[in-house]
């Protein structure tokens, strides 16, 4: 991958890098690691934190690890590492053989907690998990004593190899590090770092029944990696003291914890959790549906890796979390398909115009430009004949102000095409509706120039009725009616999300398309063939965005407001 030049500008994380380096800290060493549990999909959230930790290992010339924290077997799964590994692939990013585990260290973090054990440091506690919530206090009143936690070295290993052994029943008893029950972090508030979960692991099977917390297999994950740098999101900086203490009490190779803001987008949500209820409901068309901030959903919507990495370096790094406006993702996603997209045609409502002047025999071919930002893509031929299709909405029986489109009597230029002016209307003898359209020609316009010298205001896309191939074309809306709905639990879903047009006509040269392929229809936005649906012969597009840059109007807007 390369670096963009936004992602080494200095923020608070790379200075700090800088810091440890100046002073060899670490050798000089930079080593960090991308951790995601595989509970679920990866998302734009883990976007942003795997650019930051594989851009600053790229920047400092060291390595990035990827780590899979598979501690909970009753909630992860091989698809979930697989896709991750598929979406971190498509994104760029590079971890050559580092594909790791959690459960790599099983066994050694098993000796660590008889470590702890043995330092009168952990014990085994019997109270159920709402009692340990009870006994931990609140941040005003202090925890009380777990009536367990004074018991003798000897009997808390004997216990802890019991219950490692199965000899207890699930949620029966816990290991607890014994810390402070009066200390202002609650999190210090003897947390459990191994409960029974009588699950099989998918790495290793029925080998344990105890498994470590995320907490206690952090940290120490990190200090057998070698990590020097764990970079994690904001909500772990009130875990970073616990994080210390245990390396300092283990006395092992001690990592440097650095927390920055997760991403928090408008519109959506990023809890995996609510994710997961989602694609279980039934509300979206699985993990990749296009409307999901999923990577996999976002790649079959049509976003580019570049435009996701180019988001992550605009966006920066901050100490504290804010929302980040949709339109911002949007605009990055827009520069990257201006400058590599082709241009095509495409009549999403289609309405037939019989161009009643033409003779009915004749197909001719007009020469369009595929991408105006880059000359090298060339000009394709479009087949032009008496029947054309334009949209439905490029035409209106009472005109109002403004309008230069087609009316009657009106003339519009038909793009890389002629001059038409309507002369009439066919209507549905039952409904009223207008169904066609009768249209003349100018011969002497081809091309879009009239040599008399008049001009139209109004200029329209088409495709040729008899060339043209059938299409199905989905139009995409946010998931969530609000975006204060997202973090509700009860959150409400836009019946309007998705809206699908079946009759669609696209330009014959869209018949050699591949899933994934991006264009931008004329006049409509960007848009993605399908990679689940569309085949040779019912192609299928996905819209990815629109050819309005909402954020550009943002950001000026922002720039003149007056100081």
């Amino acid at each position: 991958m390369t670096t963009n030049e936004k992602s080494t500008a200095n923020d608070f994380i790379r200075t700090a890098i800088q810091e440890d380096n100046s002073s060899g800290r670490f050798g000089g060493r930079v080593i960090t690691r991308f951790p995601p549990e595989p509970n679920g999909y990866m998302h734009i959230g883990h976007a942003k934190s795997a650019h930051l930790n594989f851009s600053i290992a790229d920047e400092n010339k060291g390595h990035c690890n990827l780590r899979f924290d598979d501690t909970n077997p009753t909630k992860e799964e091989v698809e979930y590492i697989r896709s991750f590994q598929e979406d971190l692939c498509w994104l760029g990013f590079d971890w050559g053989s580092r594909t790791l585990y959690s459960s790599d260290y099983f066994d050694t973090l098993y000796d660590y907690a008889i470590r702890l054990i043995e330092k009168a440091k952990a014990y085994v506690c019997d109270l159920t998990q709402e009692q340990i919530k009870e006994y931990r206090g609140t941040l005003k009143l202090p925890g009380k004593e777990s009536p367990y936690r004074n018991r003798t070295v000897e009997e808390n290993i004997r216990l802890f190899q019991n219950m490692r052994q199965g000899k207890f029943e699930e949620g029966s008893r816990v290991l607890r590090a014994k810390i402070d029950m009066a200390s202002g972090n609650l999190n210090l508030r003897d947390p459990v770092i191994y409960r029974i979960l009588k699950s099989d692991h998918h790495r290793t099977g029925s080998k344990w029944c105890i498994y470590p917390t995320y907490d206690f297999a952090h940290g120490q994950s990190d200090s057998i990696e070698g990590v020097t740098h764990s970079i994690c999101t904001i909500e772990f900086e009130d875990h970073r003291p616990l994080y210390d203490w245990l390396l300092d009490e283990l006395e092992i190779y001690h990592p440097r914890q650095i927390e920055f803001a997760r991403l928090d987008l408008e519109s959506t949500v990023m809890s995996k959790r609510k994710l997961l209820r989602l694609v279980t409901d039934g509300h979206v068309d699985g993990w990749d549906d296009p409307r999901m901030p999923t990577i996999s959903g976002m790649r079959r919507r049509g976003y580019t890796p570049e435009s996701i990495r180019v988001f992550c370096d605009r966006i920066g790094i901050a100490k504290r979390n804010n929302t980040i406006e949709m339109a911002l993702l949007e605009h990055c996603l827009r520069e990257d398909l201006n400058k590599t997209s082709d241009r095509v045609l495409a009549v999403l409502d289609p309405i037939k115009v019989v161009i009643e002047n033409y003779p009915e025999d004749k197909v001719e071919e007009l020469e369009a430009i595929n991408n105006p930002e880059d000359p090298s893509s060339g000009i394709r031929m479009l087949p032009f004949s008496r029947e054309i299709y334009v949209e439905r909405d490029d035409f209106s029986e009472n005109p109002p102000k403004k309008f230069f489109r087609l009316a009657i009597g009106r003339e519009v230029r038909l793009r890389y095409g002629y001059f038409i002016t309507c002369t009439g209307v066919i209507k549905d003898d039952i409904t009223g509706e207008v169904i066609e359209l009768r249209c003349t020609y100018d011969p002497a316009t081809r091309g879009g120039q009239a040599p008399d010298g008049r001009r139209v205001k109004g200029t329209i896309h088409w495709v040729s009725a008899a060339h043209s191939l059938p299409a199905q074309v989905r139009i995409y809306n946010h998931l969530f009616i609000e975006s204060e709905n997202c973090s509700s639990e009860d959150f409400m879903l836009n019946p309007n999300s998705i809206k699908t047009l079946d009759n669609s006509r696209v330009e014959p040269s869209l018949s050699n398309t591949s899933p994934g392929d991006r264009f931008q229809f004329e006049r409509r936005g960007y848009f993605c063939v399908d990679s689940k649906d569309s085949v040779p012969g019912a192609l299928v597009f996905n819209h990815t965005v629109s050819l309005r840059d909402t954020w550009s109007k943002i950001n000026k807007a922002h720039q003149n407001k007056p100081a």
